[in-house]
């Protein structure tokens, strides 16, 4: 979509997606879902196509042969890889700043993830990443992205209206989620999906956060400008 696509909007809140929007994760989950594959008997390839969606949902995909528990299982298992490795996770370039600064300014922001909470707690803790007043987890809510949940739960504790939001995501999952809960605006960020699949979903799609600047105006409504 054209550059333009957001100017001179402006929006209640911002909802920001985690992994691949604000922090780069990609080694340590690389790395957590080899192991996992290898325990679980799953050729690497099928690991293939599932970003932005939560551990319970990959898994049933993959594994829809285990019953319930063995389904919890595979989950706890997953989780405790990726709790134990924060190695090589950093902030992604201007993601800090966007996020700090609307905080800081009093801005309504939150962090949507598909992680569950204890891998939450474990990433920020290793990033050092703003925590923003709200917070939803995929522990929070019954379906995780690319269904509507965390976007509609996370507005809700926001107390605005999802169509008054803007959703930052990197993850067709997401931008299909933001979408589906209702979201007008929606920026992507280049870090792990082509452009071309974010465009269709996306009003702007950008390298990354340090290409766009969030501004507050007086009545706490917040604008993205570029360049």
């Amino acid at each position: 979509m054209a550059v333009s696509a957001l100017d001179g909007r402006t929006f209640a809140a911002v909802l920001f997606d985690m992994d691949g929007t604000l922090i780069d994760s990609i080694g340590a989950v690389e790395r957590s879902w080899v192991t996992w594959a290898g325990e679980f008997d799953i050729d690497l390839e099928r690991l293939l196509g599932f970003h932005g969606i939560p551990a319970s949902g990959v898994i049933a995909s993959l594994r829809p042969d285990l019953d319930a528990d063995g389904q919890a299982l595979a989950v706890r298992r997953i989780e405790e890889l990726e709790v134990a490795d924060t190695e090589g996770i950093v902030v992604l370039p201007g993601a800090g700043e966007a996020l700090g600064g609307l905080v800081a300014a009093g801005a309504r922001a939150a962090i949507v993830t598909s992680c569950t909470d204890p891998l939450f707690e474990a990433r920020i803790a290793a990033t050092g990443l703003t925590r923003p007043p709200v917070v939803v987890t995929a522990s929070m809510v019954a379906r995780g992205k690319p269904h509507p949940d965390p976007f509609v739960l996370a507005a809700e504790r926001l107390g605005v209206d999802p169509a008054d939001c803007l959703v930052v995501e990197d993850a067709v999952a997401g931008l299909t989620a933001a979408r589906a809960a209702g979201a007008s605006g929606a920026l992507a960020v280049l870090h792990t999906t082509p452009r071309e699949a974010l465009e269709p979903l996306a009003d702007l799609v950008v390298g990354g956060l340090d290409e766009v600047r969030f501004v507050v105006d007086h009545d706490g409504r917040v604008r993205v400008t570029t360049g």
